[in-house]
């Protein structure tokens, strides 16, 4: 969809929120019933990072399950889906629908930065929380110097994420030659890309080359050949895992041996189908958890996920929608009356909350302090390398 027509699409329905907010439509909302608060799931159920939403879905699904088992001062949430298709403006209409129609106490999501930001105007106009688990660019919650209110987060931030990737690079690997290759259309790899070069050439690395791509795009010859030609010693590639995992394959073809790092982002099991368990030996990303750290309460969260899901082991995403379930079950306890408002003012003064993912601290911009995961693919399964403090 062409940038003119979206913009066109996100001022109408943010005029529309904000109408409906003066109306007292979505902020005076919340509860279904006396028994259950509503709560909204807006995530990528399908189309091109499907992968993340779903595995988000069944995260949350089963955090909340634990805690309707108990409920929360003798209430239980209600959880009502919709599927913004990977797509912004579908993540747009999504949550003005959750906001007006469901009259929802919180919305949760999207998975990806660009479909978290196309619903933020709905978040301030009509005064309810959103919460989206693993959107990780910075202007999801702070934007040009101003906080957005009602819009917070469960995961660490990309420049942070760039930076631990940097440091990386430098320090353990002791490479000195960077080339990048980002997706121009992405907020996501954009700002990861920031980050990691600035951290990088502080750490004394130069940036050798830098290349771009477009989501969607399945031949990466040409481009990777350019690069090859810039002799890197490392290439920081912050993606989603489906263009990911055709650069990688291509590059092992063309003979690129260099290590390749990303972002979260590669988080998938559709990663190694596309690239290859072999095309995956000797790359790395940030994460933000490993189910293959020892700590208990990682582990017990693993045994509950592959009890209710079959044997299947949960990635970083999973780990944050569950995470997502208990922050917010916390902030709704601490809120009083399950309103809108008091929920965001609790999520706000959240601190050291034990999660899965470590425990939660909100700054100032409605951002976590918390740690980074590095995690080593080995014959396409992810290994615990090493963890990252703040």
């Amino acid at each position: 969809m062409k940038k003119r027509k979206l913009a066109g699409i996100l001022l109408s329905l943010s005029l529309s929120a904000g109408m409906m907010a003066g109306c007292g439509a979505a902020s005076t909302g919340g509860s279904g019933g006396k028994e259950t608060i509503k709560v909204g799931a807006n995530l990528e159920l399908s189309g091109g990072v499907a992968s993340y939403g779903q595995s988000i879905a069944e995260g949350l699904q089963l955090g909340l399950d634990e805690l309707n088992k108990k409920g929360i001062d003798g209430k239980k949430i209600k959880l009502v889906k919709v599927d913004n298709k990977s797509e912004a403006a579908e993540a747009t209409s999504g949550s003005l629908k959750l906001v007006s129609q469901d009259k929802v106490a919180a919305v949760i999501g999207a998975a990806t930065s660009t479909n978290t930001i196309a619903q933020v105007q709905i978040a301030q106009g009509n005064k309810v929380p959103l919460i989206t688990p693993t959107g990780t660019n910075p202007e999801i919650t702070n934007k040009g110097g101003k906080v957005n209110d009602y819009v917070f987060r469960t995961c660490f931030i990309d420049p942070f994420q760039g930076t631990v990737a940097a440091n990386f690079a430098t320090d353990k690997l002791k490479t000195k030659k960077a080339a990048v290759f980002i997706d121009s259309a992405s907020d996501y790899s954009k700002g990861l890309a920031s980050a990691f070069k600035s951290s990088y050439k502080k750490n004394g690395g130069s940036i050798v080359a830098e290349e771009a791509y477009v989501a969607k795009d399945t031949d990466f010859r040409a481009t990777l050949t350019r690069l090859k030609a810039a002799k890197p010693d490392f290439i920081f590639l912050p993606g989603y895992y489906e263009e990911v995992g055709l650069i990688i394959k291509q590059a092992r073809e063309i003979g690129i041996e260099a290590p390749f790092m990303g972002g979260d982002g590669w988080d998938s099991p559709k990663l190694v189908e596309i690239a290859g368990p072999k095309a995956l030996n000797n790359t790395y990303i940030t994460n933000h958890y490993s189910s293959g750290d020892p700590d208990k309460k990682i582990q017990d969260f693993v045994s509950a996920f592959k009890k209710k899901y079959k044997g299947k082991s949960p990635d970083a995403f999973s780990a944050l929608g569950y995470d997502t379930a208990y922050y917010l079950a916390d902030a709704i306890k601490r809120s009083g009356d399950a309103s809108p408002e008091k929920i965001a003012k609790a999520l706000a003064k959240t601190k050291e909350l034990s999660l899965v993912s470590g425990k939660l601290t909100l700054d100032k911009n409605h951002d976590p302090i918390k740690s980074a995961s590095i995690l080593e693919y080995k014959d396409g399964k992810q290994e615990f390398n090493t963890k990252i403090n703040p």
